[in-house]
C-alpha cells in the first residue's frame, strides 16, 4: 500500500479519531474491572489481527513473525506496554489526566530520534514542539494534581509508560529504515496484543464483564485498537517520527471531547486552552512543512 505524505496525514488523523474512542467507551463499562478490561481488549485485538493480516499479507505473516529479528520483537513489547499501561490508566484516571500525560509523547520521541538516530529537525518542528508542550504544562497543570487522591496519581504514573513506549517504537522504526533494513513491523502489533493478552490473563481471573461489556471491549480490540494500529504502522513508513507523534496530540483533543460529550467528564477550562496551543502547533507545523516542500 503506497501512502504519499498528505495521505498519510490524513490517514493518521482517522487513526487518532479511532484511538480515541477509548475514554468514553470504558466510561460505559458496566461490570468489567482493570485487568479485565485490558485483557478482553487485548483479546479481541489478536482475534481482529488473525482476521486482518493474513488478508493483508498472506500466510507469510507468521513467518514474518518467527523471523522478525531483534526489531520486530521489541516493537512488540512496545505495543504491549502501550496496551496495557493504557487501559490501567484509564480505569484509575480521568480521561483527561491520561490523555495529557500521554501527549509527552512529542517530547521523548523528539529526543530520542535526535540523539539515537541522529534526525537534524527543522526549526518548524522544534518550535511546534515547543508551543505543543506549553499546551501540555496548561492541561498537565489544570487536570493532573493530588486532588484525586492516590489511585489518580498512580493512574497518571501509569499513563507515562505510555509516551515512553510510543517514542522507543517509533524509533525503532525510523532507525530500521536509517540503516537499510526493510523490516515489516505491522506484526508486531500483534506480538504486543498477545503480549499483553498472556500478562493480564492471570490478574483479570474471575471474569466479570457482561454480554454488554463484551460487546463494547470487542468494538475497542477491533475499531479502537486493531485496525488503527495497523494503519498507524503504514503510516510512520512515510511521516517523521516527531510528525507522527504530533498527530498523535489529536487523540488528546478528540478523547476529552467525546468523554465530555458521552460520559459528561467535563474538562476544566485551562484544558481548552491548552487544546488551542496543541492544534496550533499541529496546523502550523503541517502548513509550514507543506509550503517548504513546495519551495
Amino acid at each position: 500500500m503506497h501512502l504519499s505524505h498528505a495521505r498519510a496525514l490524513f490517514m493518521m488523523v482517522l487513526v487518532t479519531l479511532m484511538w480515541s474512542i477509548a475514554g468514553v467507551t470504558t466510561r460505559h463499562l458496566e461490570s468489567a474491572h482493570s485487568f479485565e478490561i485490558t485483557f478482553w481488549r487485548s483479546a479481541f485485538t489478536v482475534l481482529s489481527l488473525l482476521v486482518i493480516l493474513p488478508i493483508l499479507q498472506g500466510r507469510a505473516v507468521f513467518t514474518k513473525i518467527a523471523r522478525g529479528g531483534v526489531s520486530l520483537w521489541l516493537s512488540g513489547v512496545c505495543w504491549a506496554v502501550m496496551f496495557t499501561a493504557f487501559m490501567l490508566a484509564l480505569s484509575m484516571s480521568p480521561v483527561a489526566n491520561v490523555l495529557v500525560t500521554m501527549a509527552l509523547g512529542p517530547l521523548f520521541t523528539a529526543l530520542l530520534a535526535r540523539f539515537v538516530i541522529g534526525h537534524r529537525l527543522p526549526m518548524r518542528t522544534w518550535t511546534a514542539i515547543a508551543v505543543a508542550g506549553v499546551g501540555i504544562a496548561t492541561m498537565y497543570g489544570a487536570q493532573l494534581s493530588l486532588d484525586g487522591g492516590l489511585d489518580q496519581l498512580l493512574g497518571s504514573l501509569v499513563a507515562l509508560c505510555v509516551p515512553i513506549a510510543g517514542a522507543v517504537n517509533w524509533t525503532v522504526l525510523q532507525r530500521s529504515r536509517a540503516q537499510g533494513h526493510d523490516v515489516d513491523l505491522v506484526p508486531s502489533v500483534l506480538v504486543g496484543a498477545l503480549i499483553s493478552s498472556a500478562l493480564t490473563l492471570p490478574l483479570a481471573l474471575p471474569f466479570q464483564a457482561t454480554a454488554h461489556d463484551m460487546g463494547l471491549l470487542a468494538m475497542l480490540g477491533s475499531v479502537q485498537l486493531a485496525i488503527p494500529c495497523v494503519l498507524s504502522v503504514w503510516c510512520a513508513r512515510v511521516l517523521k517520527a516527531p510528525e507522527v507523534s504530533l498527530l498523535q496530540l489529536l487523540e488528546v483533543l478528540f478523547g476529552i471531547a467525546l468523554a465530555w460529550l458521552g460520559a459528561n467528564e467535563a474538562p476544566d477550562p485551562r484544558v481548552l486552552l491548552g487544546g488551542i496551543l496543541v492544534v496550533a502547533a499541529l496546523v502550523g507545523n503541517e502548513l509550514l512543512g507543506w509550503w517548504q516542500r513546495r519551495v
